[in-house]
C-alpha cells in the first residue's frame, strides 16, 4: 500500500471550519478599511527577486524567500510581503492616480521560515497603506483602522494593546548620548529584543554592539521614560488625533518599539495580545516615506501596515471569540421522497432559491430519517417534504427542525412559510 503524500512543510489546510474563520476574518478586514474609505487592490503571486533586494534585508532575499529560477533562466520568488509591488505599481502610474492613495488587500504569501506556533510558510496578509501625505495625522489613520478591526473582532484595549513609537524621537537621543551613525542601526535592533532578552544578556549585547557604560545608562533611561513621546511633536499630534479618531484607549507609546529597521523613517507601531499564549505581534507597520524612490519612482510620502492571519486566528480561538461555524450555508433542506418525485424536488428548491433562500436538495432518495440526520448534522432549520399525497393535491410539509412542528401548506405559499420560521 503506498504512503499517504502529506502536506508541504509549513503550508495549512482550510477544512470549510478553517475557511470560514479566514473568510470571517477577511469580512472584518474589509469592512474597517472600506470605513475608512480605503480601495481594494493586489499584486501578483509571483515576483522578480530583485524587487526585494533594495529595501527588504539580506535575511528575507536570501533565506526567507521561496526561490527559483524559471524556465526562461529569471530568478523569481512567491512573494514574501507587498510594499515592494506596491511601491513598484505605484510609481509605474505615479502620474496618473488620484492621491492620497489609499489601498488595502488580504492576500496570500509566503516565507521560507521555521513552522512554529504563530508562524507558517504559507500565510494570508492583510495590507493598508496611505501615500501621498505626509502627516501625523495620517499615522493616527493608520492605528485606528487597526484598533477599528481590533473592536469589531470583540479584542478590547484590555486584550489587545497597539505600542508605538517615532524613529525620529529615537534618533535625537541617540544624539543625545553620540551614538556613532555606523552602529544605530544595531542599538535600534537590541532596543526591539529589549523585551525578548533576559537583562544580563541585554547588557552584553549592548557592550558587544559598542556601547560604552554612559550610553548604555542612557538607553535603560529612555526605555524606562514612557512620557519621552512629549518631546515629540509628531507623536503629540498622532495621540491627539487618535483621540478624535476614537482609537486612543487602545494605543501605548512604548520606547522599545523599533521595527522594519531599513523600511520605516518615522512613527512605528505593533499590536499585542496580552493574555494569550501567543507572544508574537498581532500586526505592525508605520511611515515608509523612501521606499518609492528604490524601485524608481519620483519620492512619496507613505504609512501602512500588515497583519497576517495565523495570530489572530490563534488569539480569536484561544478568546473564544470565533462565531459559531455554520456547517452549511442553506437554512433550508428539500428532501427527496422518491425517484418520481426528485424532478418536483428539484423544482421546489429552484421556487426557494429564486426566493432568495439558499437550498440544499437531498442527492438522493433515501428514507426520510436519514435525510432529516443529515439536515441535523448541517444545522438546516427548516426541513421540506414533497411526497406522493402533497404532491398530487399541491401541497409540502414544512418542518421546523428547531422545535419539530410541520404544517402542510400550500405550494404557493412554501416561500412565505419558510421565511415564517427563519424569521421568527
Amino acid at each position: 500500500m503506498s504512503s499517504k503524500i502529506q502536506t508541504v512543510k509549513g503550508t495549512r489546510e482550510f477544512y470549510p471550519e478553517q475557511m470560514a474563520l479566514r473568510n470571517y476574518l477577511n469580512e472584518k478586514i474589509r469592512a474597517a478599511s472600506q470605513s475608512f474609505g480605503f480601495q481594494e487592490w493586489d499584486g501578483p503571486f509571483i515576483e522578480f527577486i530583485d524587487l526585494y533586494a533594495a529595501k527588504s534585508g539580506e535575511e528575507l532575499v536570501k533565506k526567507q524567500s521561496f526561490v527559483f529560477q524559471d524556465r526562461g533562466g529569471d530568478w523569481v520568488t512567491l512573494r514574501p510581503e507587498l510594499t515592494p509591488s506596491l511601491a513598484r505599481m505605484i510609481a509605474a502610474k505615479q502620474g496618473e492616480l488620484t492621491f492620497p492613495v489609499r489601498w488595502w488587500s488580504f492576500g496570500p504569501f509566503w516565507r521560507y521560515e521555521q513552522p512554529q506556533k504563530g508562524r507558517t510558510r504559507e500565510f494570508f496578509q492583510w495590507n493598508v497603506d496611505l501615500l501621498g501625505v505626509d502627516s501625523p495625522e495620517a499615522d493616527a489613520e493608520m492605528i485606528a483602522i487597526a484598533a477599528t478591526f481590533l473592536r469589531s473582532v470583540g479584542l478590547s484595549p484590555e486584550r489587545a494593546l497597539i505600542y508605538v513609537n517615532n524613529r525620529k524621537l529615537m534618533n535625537s537621543q541617540f544624539d543625545i548620548l553620540d551614538i556613532p551613525a555606523e552602529i544605530r542601526v544595531d542599538v535600534s535592533s537590541l532596543l526591539d529584543r529589549r523585551a525578548k532578552m533576559k537583562s544580563e544578556a541585554w547588557d552584553a549585547s549592548a557592550v558587544e554592539t559598542g556601547l560604552n557604560p554612559a550610553q548604555l545608562a542612557g538607553l535603560k533611561e529612555i526605555l524606562a521614560d514612557y512620557d519621552l513621546w512629549k518631546k515629540s511633536d509628531e507623536l503629540t499630534r498622532l495621540f491627539e488625533a487618535l483621540e478624535a479618531m476614537g482609537g486612543r484607549d487602545y494605543v501605548k507609546f512604548e520606547p522599545s518599539i523599533m521595527r522594519g529597521l531599513l523600511y520605516y523613517t518615522g512613527t512605528v507601531f505593533e499590536a499585542f495580545d496580552l493574555t494569550g499564549s501567543v507572544r508574537r505581534s498581532i500586526l505592525g507597520g508605520g511611515r515608509y516615506d523612501n521606499l518609492l524612490a528604490d524601485v524608481g519612482g519620483n519620492p512619496l510620502p507613505a504609512t501602512g501596515f500588515a497583519m497576517g492571519d495565523v495570530v489572530i486566528g490563534i488569539i480569536l480561538r484561544e478568546a473564544g471569540l470565533v462565531p459559531e461555524f455554520a456547517p452549511s450555508p442553506a437554512a433550508v433542506l428539500v428532501t427527496v421522497f422518491d425517484e418520481t418525485l426528485s424532478t418536483q424536488s428539484y423544482a421546489l428548491a429552484a421556487q426557494l432559491r429564486k426566493a432568495g433562500l439558499n437550498t440544499i436538495v437531498y442527492p438522493e432518495a433515501s428514507k426520510l430519517p436519514k435525510q432529516f440526520k443529515f439536515a441535523d448534522k448541517m444545522k438546516v432549520k427548516v426541513a421540506l417534504v414533497l411526497g406522493p399525497d402533497e404532491a398530487e393535491k399541491g401541497r409540502v410539509v414544512v418542518k421546523n427542525l428547531s422545535n419539530g412542528e410541520q404544517v402542510q401548506v400550500a405550494r404557493e405559499a412554501v416561500v412565505d412559510s419558510v421565511k415564517g420560521i427563519l424569521n421568527a
